[in-house]
């Protein structure tokens, strides 16, 4: 005859939905193997622990350094406990430095035994969203540099600086202007600066390459690049890195006052969201520096922190 707990174990153990269940009072009683798994790839601490562990007090010291989707998750979670919900779901992303990820996580109780349980599951839904978001992005890309449009910026900027407030991490941003495009566009034609406009957002996108970074058609001739997680310094590196790339283009701009070649001034800033006061003040931080730059030779970076 089957043993029912190793069977029902071994069962669970090929499920790929992270798995755990907890009593009413939120501590851990058991977890599968992907819920293990899981925490091993993303250096969790406590995964040789987990039965010592609380999830709800997890949740609520989550929420408490502010983060939004632990609160959430708490919430959901006693709504459950209490009756206030039959059951609870809600999607959220987790994503890593190299990677895109959402999960869904759903609440479902059972009793056993006169005892209560609640089985947490989080299923990774990564490749749905991405095929979603996919159908999105076609609305959020400019049509002639086929990189971000104003609209996405905005909602992008704004999203990470809630992400970077709640983690307590820096945030910059570089405001990037093409340095006489109006002569380059006199000179040469519509046709040659939008091709000019092209070239160069495909030189913003070798500089945006993880999940916390996005570049974007600002303006006219005016970019932005948004980059998460990113020190003044590292920033400051790197918009240097991008108007020399810009400049080793050679797009003829003969009129120019800075060299007979297209060059880009950039204003940077760089913030700590949970230290300041709203991602306004960032924007306007980037716009001075740029301002300082163009009153000041052009052709170079200036950065704010």
């Amino acid at each position: 005859m089957i043993n029912s707990h190793k069977f029902l174990k071994s069962v669970l153990d090929t499920v790929t939905q992270h798995i755990s269940v907890i009593d009413k009072d939120g501590k851990i009683v058991y977890v599968n193997k992907s819920w293990i798994a899981f925490g091993e790839s993303n250096n969790c601490s406590m995964h040789n622990v987990w039965d010592k562990i609380n999830y709800l007090k997890e949740c609520d010291k989550s929420a408490s350094c502010g983060d939004e989707l632990g609160a959430k998750a708490a919430e959901g979670i006693r709504d459950v406990i209490n009756k206030v919900k039959d059951f609870f779901y809600f999607e959220y992303p987790c994503h890593s430095p190299y990677e895109k990820r959402w999960f869904m996580m759903r609440v479902i109780p059972f009793g056993l035994e006169d005892k209560e349980y609640y089985v947490i599951s989080h299923e990774n839904i990564t490749e749905r969203v991405l095929a979603e978001e996919k159908v999105l992005n076609q609305s959020r890309i400019d049509g002639l540099t086929d990189i971000a449009n104003r609209r996405y910026f905005d909602e992008f900027l704004d999203n990470e600086w809630k992400r970077c407030a709640r983690l307590k991490l820096p945030l910059s941003l570089a405001i990037i202007d093409l340095d006489h495009f109006k002569s380059l566009n006199d000179t040469y034609g519509h046709q040659a600066g939008d091709e000019c406009l092209k070239r160069v957002g495909a030189v913003l996108k070798k500089f945006t390459h993880r999940p916390a970074d996005l570049c974007a058609r600002y303006g006219g001739e005016e970019f932005a690049i948004v980059l998460g997680d990113t020190t003044a310094e590292n920033s400051f590196d790197m918009m240097n890195d991008l108007i020399d790339n810009i400049r080793a283009l050679g797009i003829p701009n003969k009129n120019s006052s800075v060299i007979p070649t297209l060059t880009a001034s950039v204003g940077v800033a760089t913030m700590y969201p949970h230290t300041c006061g709203s991602k306004e003040e960032l924007i306007s931080a980037a716009d001075k520096m740029l301002y300082n730059v163009k009153e000041n030779g052009r052709n170079k970076v200036l950065y704010f922190t």
